[in-house]
């Protein structure tokens, strides 16, 4: 972690006005620390970690940075987790009843603990399962820490933006091998899925398929692509062929008036995260 270039851009001394994003992959941890008042404070940094490791034993390690000994104003965690199930917004009002929605849709681990994210925007709750004993080190070092998984930002983001038009839209975020899909209809989500594709042509028979089971309009509907991917002329033109109205999402233009657009590696998950009061 390059610390020192962190401090010589970031005043520690009023850590309290800063707000530390933290996001926890399994191909790697990375960082933001911004200053919500000034534009130009945000910080973006990216550390390894031990493959075939836990997530608590990666934690641990990361706890140990002089960065992350500072009182900050607000500190986010984002899971990066295909672990996740909707549930609608009115239901499930107790950790009880969302852990039990959430091991309907999926096998019960050792070690898990189930966190909700209330999604106003999209009048849903994001159940999402994370590492229990990361979780109890990171809410010891930051009791008032808020946690997420990384599609609850992204789907708050997605359903501000397409209410736009009375075209449905479907939006897919790209992240290394793997794609989160995202479709509204004016605003209501219809679907949120997290899958793992190594290939394109796999990413373009899965996206097909979504938009056909969904009875999206060749012609009229709308395929938003953002993120970080090899071969994107190729994942785009093969879409183009069947999807008319499709479009790459430009960090840059969409944040404008934030710094965090003139980051370009900061993950767009965590570009939304600092945008999106959940």
């Amino acid at each position: 972690m390059p610390e020192k270039a962190i401090a010589e851009r970031i005043d520690f001394s009023k850590s309290e006005q800063y707000t530390l994003s933290i996001r926890l992959s399994t191909d790697g941890f990375s960082f933001s620390i911004y200053n919500p008042i000034l534009d130009s404070s945000l910080s973006y940094f990216s550390q390894e970690i031990e493959s075939g490791t836990s997530m608590a034993a990666n934690v641990k390690e990361l706890l140990k940075s002089d960065i992350l000994q500072y009182t900050y104003k607000r500190v986010n965690v984002l899971l990066v987790t295909r672990r996740f199930t909707l549930i609608p917004l009115e239901l499930a009002e107790d950790e009880e009843q969302y852990r039990t929605v959430f091991y309907y849709n999926h096998s019960m681990q050792e070690n898990e603990k189930v966190l909700c994210n209330d999604l106003r925007k999209a009048y849903v709750k994001v159940a999402f399962g994370m590492d229990k004993s990361a979780w109890q080190q990171l809410s010891e070092r930051y009791p008032a820490a808020h946690f997420y998984s990384q599609v609850s930002p992204l789907i708050e983001h997605f359903a501000g933006k397409c209410r736009l038009g009375n075209s449905k839209k479907m939006y897919v975020y790209v992240r290394g091998n793997s794609l989160d899909v995202f479709c509204f209809d004016r605003g209501r989500l219809l679907l949120a899925n997290s899958f793992d594709c190594k290939q394109v042509d796999d990413c373009i028979y899965y996206l097909l398929y979504v938009w056909k089971q969904l009875d999206y309009n060749q012609e009229r509907d709308e395929l938003h692509l953002v993120g970080f991917f090899n071969d994107k002329e190729k994942l785009n033109s093969g879409l183009k062929q069947f999807v008319r109205q499709g479009f790459i999402i430009n960090p840059k233009s969409e944040f404008t008036r934030q710094g965090v657009a003139k980051l370009e590696d900061i993950p767009y998950d965590l570009q939304t995260l600092t945008l999106c009061e959940l």
